[in-house]
């Protein structure tokens, strides 16, 4: 039997059986090496978990957590070598089945330990890896790793969000380098980052995916400004980054120039559909359930006794058990040599539709606390700059939050291109529909 360590060819394998009233159904059979490897990361998550890192992602206010504290437990995983769990082996990486991976999410998101960034370890790096030359992944994953190299994306424009074929970054052949000249907006982190992956246009053509490239920027290049986007939970993690006469070697390009497009969207495929949204889903629902079976006060119903909300809050869950095994079934599919395709869109939509949902639902249990603006009770994923109380909160934590949560996830439909735009994907891939 392998070990929890070692490549397995299959996931979760399914099996069917008939219940007692001789109907078929499907059960979920987790494999003996993947039992044990649930218990490894228990073990690893309760020796290494601080109250500082525990405290990080129990009072996160958006998709990331607060910088530091995510930086600090990236740390903690590159040493124990967890840091990059779907890497191959021979990069620095776990080399993971896609069980393990689900498992390993599932367990920190019960241990409550912060994410991390993933823009460098789950984004840039699966497209290092696939186009990049043996000298781009010496140099640039060991970085990833540790840290030292800490990433944002450029790929939206001020005229090309969701339409990012029509994006116009230009960067101009001038020997050995190029010379890059434009703007990125909603670049999350550009004002920690320190490297930044980007598409520019190094041609003109007749079709607007050609002639664009995929560049590695390092930030600290002259000419790379960087202002700041606050967000209306009045965070400071969106940045717009501006480049003027940026000079970049070429030695920087994945893949070949004027081929970026095929690089991009191999990425994107990591970003829509690379992480399993409803580990973290099971998490907010038993949270709201323990908040709304709490006695508010002598005179005040419990929330759970309220057969709307009641009814809201058991629909959410079921929503939540059908795209898990949405998810277990991709997975499955990955674990036997499959890639996400279609199935990248479709988690995508479901999962921040049904985050916002959440979120929704979260602030309707606030009350009248999710009405205060009070983020010095949290631990935001960026700078708060808008002006605002400090000391002692008002109310219940679980409900402070609340608001916070729900003004940032306003932005999960849209991020990682439009839930419109992966309805079009779908039509198209999917259904054939031209």
């Amino acid at each position: 039997m392998p070990t929890p360590q070692e490549p397995q060819k299959k996931g979760p394998t399914t099996e069917k059986t008939k219940s007692s009233k001789g109907e078929k159904r499907m059960d979920l059979k987790w494999s003996e090496a993947d039992e044990a490897f649930r218990e490894e990361v228990r073990t690893f998550l309760k020796e290494n978990l601080t109250d500082d890192l525990k405290e990080a992602g129990r009072l996160m206010t958006s998709v990331y957590a607060d910088h530091e504290a995510s930086m600090n437990w990236q740390r903690i995983l590159a040493k124990k070598g967890w840091a990059a769990p779907a890497w191959p082996k021979e990069h620095g990486g776990c080399a993971w089945t896609a069980s393990q991976r689900y498992i390993f999410s599932r367990e920190r998101v019960a241990a409550g330990a912060p994410p991390l960034s993933p823009m460098g370890i789950q984004m840039c790096a699966p497209a290092l890896i696939e186009f990049g030359t043996p000298q781009q992944k010496a140099h640039f994953l060991p970085r990833m790793l540790s840290g030292e190299h800490f990433w944002c994306q450029g790929y939206s424009e001020p005229q090309s969000g969701s339409d990012l074929a029509s994006m116009q970054m230009s960067a101009t052949e001038d020997g050995n380098d190029l010379i890059c000249n434009g703007s990125k907006i909603w670049a999350t982190h550009a004002n920690v980052a320190n490297w930044i992956f980007c598409l520019v246009r190094t041609s003109r053509e007749s079709k607007p995916q050609l002639g664009i490239t995929f560049l590695l920027i390092d930030m600290t290049t002259p000419g790379v400004s960087v202002q700041p986007i606050v967000m209306s939970s009045g965070e400071h993690i969106q940045n717009q980054v501006f480049f003027d006469n940026v000079r970049v070697p070429k030695a920087n390009v994945i893949g070949k120039l004027g081929d970026g497009w095929t690089v991009a969207k191999y990425l994107l495929e990591f970003e829509r559909g690379g992480v399993a949204y409803t580990p973290e889903f099971h998490l907010m629902l038993d949270r709201l359930r323990t908040f709304a079976h709490s006695v508010p006060g002598e005179s005040t119903p419990r929330l759970i006794d309220c057969p709307v909300f009641a009814a809201k809050l058991a629909a959410a869950s079921v929503r939540v058990e059908t795209l898990e095994v949405y998810e277990l079934r991709t997975m499955s599919a990955i674990s036997a040599g499959g890639s996400p395709g279609a199935s990248a869109s479709v988690m995508k939509i479901l999962g921040t539709e049904l985050h916002q949902h959440i979120t929704e639902l979260w602030l309707e249990a606030a009350g009248p606390y999710g009405h205060a603006y009070q983020p010095h009770a949290a631990r935001p994923g960026g700078p708060v700059t808008l002006p605002h109380a400090s000391g002692t909160q008002a109310g219940p934590l679980a409900a402070v939050t609340a608001p916070l949560r729900y003004l940032n996830d306003r932005a999960g439909s849209i991020y990682a291109g439009s839930n419109e735009i992966q309805r079009n994907i779908l039509a198209k891939a999917a259904l054939d529909l031209n």
